[in-house]
């Protein structure tokens, strides 16, 4: 299959590209940027005036719910969304049914993502047995298997002596840990950021320092272990400096922020919208501002969906018996670059936060735009409305917390490995 994308307009800041050029792509590779390689015929011509071309996008963060939730999500369904966002690459955390724990579990990951062929699958294995935080995982068979690393997810690992031991075998393994800072006590039952607002709806708290005590926690034994550290979905201005000063001291730690964070707050929950209820929680205009400022001055290194499609019962009962999370990988791409309309960020780093910076924390060559290298790429019309409505989601989850916001910006073809997955002619 050949392919060439004429007359867009190509960006990728990794490679200092930026400028009004064709691409051409064979055999599932990028051959050619400007000039037509000699004797090159187009089977499909795809026309990028007024377009912008940018790498395929990586989502550090996303649950497919496959395998075990597939009343919730499959393959087909989350990855048709996120190819709708000029999505290529997803990391997926291993709190699945069964746990990815094992080989075989991995295994079948990567035989469902060959079976769907509509994005590039990464997933994380277990730090500990079946996520109880007990035993260790099987770390290096999980790396043999093909994990690009490995997670707790959300289920903290109260004995500090399993973590301290779980993070020397990661390290012998040259594994990347990625954390979800969370003090299990201190949050307790609570559901909302601490405050006013959740102080009003008489709703459980979440103190901001159930996440910076689990952060520094995790620093020192990080900095006793020198493992290499990935920090999930940050959610506090706190947080963000202890991660900033970690780094300025040498630290291997890097640091994600979920899309909805930099959206929204706690106010949103204060007609006990159950969208927005979510883990970490809404907090404060000033957290979001620090999570603003951490993108800008680079603590923050990437950001993600944390894409959690849920069934309508998940979500219809009082706020604090909902399940927690949104659907929002579809939506990525727009959301990010509402930031860059808001002059919140610059739009050379909303594409870095979502395409070779993700990639280089998961240590894998995507998210660029490179000869020779797989053509895995988002064209994008940057004039065109977005109305974002969840009824008309291709996701299986309806529930966005961004339903009825006008976007701008719209993605009119995805490619994976030179196919295209997603189209809008």
């Amino acid at each position: 299959m050949r392919i060439s994308i004429e007359n867009g307009k190509l960006y990728d800041p990794s490679n200092k590209l930026d400028g009004k050029q064709d691409l051409f792509i064979a055999d599932g590779k990028i051959v050619a940027f400007k000039k037509k390689p000699e004797g090159f015929k187009s089977d499909i011509k795809i026309d990028a005036k007024d377009k912008i071309i940018i790498p395929g996008l990586v989502d550090l963060c996303a649950r497919l719910r496959e395998p075990g939730f597939e009343k919730k999500g499959t393959f087909k369904s989350e990855l048709n969304a996120a190819n709708s966002s000029g999505i290529t690459s997803i990391c997926m955390p291993p709190d699945t049914a069964p746990i990815v724990d094992t080989p075989a579990v991995v295994e079948f990951i990567h035989q469902r993502a060959r079976e769907t062929n509509r994005a590039n699958i990464y997933p994380l294995g277990a730090l500990t047995q079946e996520l109880k935080g007990e035993q260790l995982a099987e770390m290096y068979l999980l790396k043999e298997a093909g994990c690009v690393g490995v997670s707790n997810a959300l289920v903290a690992i109260e004995n500090t002596e399993v973590l301290r031991r779980a993070f020397e075998y990661a390290n012998s393994c040259g594994l990347t840990v990625f954390i979800y800072a969370e003090d299990k006590k201190l949050k307790n039952n609570g559901v909302a950021h601490e405050g006013a607002i959740s102080t009003r709806l008489g709703l459980p708290a979440i103190p901001e320092t159930s996440e910076t005590i689990a952060i520094s926690q995790a620093l020192l034994l990080i900095e006793q272990t020198n493992v290499r550290a990935h920090f999930c979905h940050l959610s506090s201005s706190r947080g963000v400096k202890l991660i900033s000063e970690a780094k300025k001291s040498g630290a291997p730690v890097t640091a994600d922020v979920s899309i909805c964070n930099l959206h929204l707050t706690d106010m949103d929950i204060a007609n006990y919208d159950s969208n927005c209820h979510l883990q970490p929680p809404l907090r404060s205009e000033r957290d979001r501002m620090g999570l603003i400022e951490g993108i800008n001055d680079e603590t923050i290194s990437a950001v993600c969906s944390d894409h959690q499609p849920h069934d309508a019962n998940a979500k219809c009962a009082p706020f604090s018996l909902t399940e927690p999370g949104a659907s929002t990988i579809e939506h990525l791409l727009p959301l990010i670059l509402h930031l860059v309309n808001r002059n919140e960020i610059t739009f050379e780093r909303a594409i870095s936060l979502v395409t070779s910076q993700p990639a280089n924390i998961l240590g894998v060559n995507k998210g660029v735009l490179e000869k020779n290298n797989d053509a895995d790429l988002c064209v994008y019309d940057p004039s065109a409305n977005l109305s974002i409505d969840k009824n008309n989601m291709l996701s299986t989850g309806k529930n966005t917390p961004f339903n009825g916001w006008e976007l701008q910006g719209k993605v009119t073809h995805t490619l994976l490995n030179g196919e295209v997955v997603f189209s809008t002619d």
